[in-house]
């Protein structure tokens, strides 16, 4: 009996997940793996673990999903730009500085 009232609990919480919000989740995720490592290169892991976040925040849904596109390649330099244009746009600056992190010049 218990067993199945875990289930139950289980199957109403899944019915209660949005997909577009779940598909929202995983591009953003997605993305993360791209961003990530190009701001980690000119700062240590917590001030870029914040500016990607800051970056991925500020970045409309189009820009989500061309950054999503180098998933497991080496970013190239179209991706480095986005996400540059990200980066030095006031939002995101305020961002940076609510967080602690360097603004990009």
């Amino acid at each position: 009996m218990r067993q199945l009232t875990l289930s139950l609990a289980c199957l109403l919480g899944l019915g209660a997940c949005d997909p577009a919000e779940v598909v929202d989740s995983a591009l953003t995720r997605t993305a993360h793996t791209v961003v990530f490592p190009v701001v980690n290169i000119d700062m240590p892991a917590e001030p870029a673990r914040l500016a990607t976040k800051c970056v991925l925040e500020a970045a409309t849904q189009s820009e989500l999903e061309l950054l999503a596109r180098d998933v497991g390649v080496e970013a190239g330099t179209s991706t480095k730009a986005t996400i540059r244009e990200i980066a030095v746009r006031p939002a995101t600056q305020a961002c940076f500085a609510a967080n602690g992190v360097p603004p990009v010049r």
